[in-house]
């Protein structure tokens, strides 16, 4: 697993338009946010701060209970980070998500599933603004929104906490266990 550490350095790459991250021995990163949704300071370079890794490993513990294998989830934490530190905000897209009845207010790290008419996906609350919160697709399989439009992994939404609920995780088949002595 990625450890971070003080050498690595965000820095806007022109060929690949793309905000990328040095890691260092010859490993970059390229963040999955479109330039478009990038803040002017994701376009000077700045090194990848205390609080930056903070928010990578508070997004790491709450992807714990996702079933990703590690490179997968070290790039979720990765573009979460970046989305934290450089995303322009968003103005919530709720309408492709189903209300929910018991409704929600999600933390910084925590795992959510919102459901659409067309299925449900697990998302990253990467920022709770109060009445909505900012995630980022963290299923590996696409969601379709609606007929014309679906969500990938890592791209992100603004999304009305009322649509969403708490992740469980997979449902484990309990263990009978015989007691004897």
């Amino acid at each position: 697993m990625l450890k971070p550490n003080n050498s690595w350095m965000w820095y806007y790459d022109q060929k690949y338009d793309a905000l990328m991250l040095d890691l260092g021995d010859d490993m970059v990163f390229r963040v999955a946010i479109p330039t478009k949704n990038l803040i002017p300071c994701a376009f000077a370079r700045s090194t990848f701060t205390v609080d930056d890794a903070s928010a990578y490993q508070s997004f790491l513990e709450g992807m714990s209970i996702l079933e990703l294998s590690a490179p997968r989830k070290a790039e979720l934490a990765l573009n979460a980070v970046a989305a934290s530190r450089f995303h322009k905000p968003l103005m919530p897209k709720s309408w492709f998500f189903n209300q929910q009845s018991d409704g929600h207010s999600p933390q910084l790290g925590d795992i959510v599933t919102l459901n659409t008419d067309l299925g449900e996906g697990q998302f990253l609350i990467i920022e709770n603004s109060g009445s909505a919160s900012l995630c980022m697709m963290a299923d590996t399989t696409s969601l379709p929104l609606n007929a014309a439009k679906e969500m990938s992994f890592c791209e992100t939404i603004k999304v009305m906490n009322d649509r969403m609920t708490a992740y469980e995780g997979a449902v484990e088949t309990p263990i009978t266990l015989a007691l004897v002595g």
